[in-house]
């Protein structure tokens, strides 16, 4: 019984971790295309 929670409880674990490293990796490949995106606009009003 104890095994099996165990068990349980890093799978879960270990897809928590994963899914917040690709979340985090998309929200910052988003951010930096916004930035450069915004820095090209600012660039065109000189």
């Amino acid at each position: 019984m104890f095994k099996t929670i165990l068990i349980i409880i890093i799978s879960v674990t270990l897809f928590g971790v994963l899914f917040f490293i690709l979340v985090r990796n998309a929200l910052k490949r988003k951010l930096d295309i916004l930035l450069e995106e915004e820095e090209k606009k600012s660039d065109n009003l000189d």
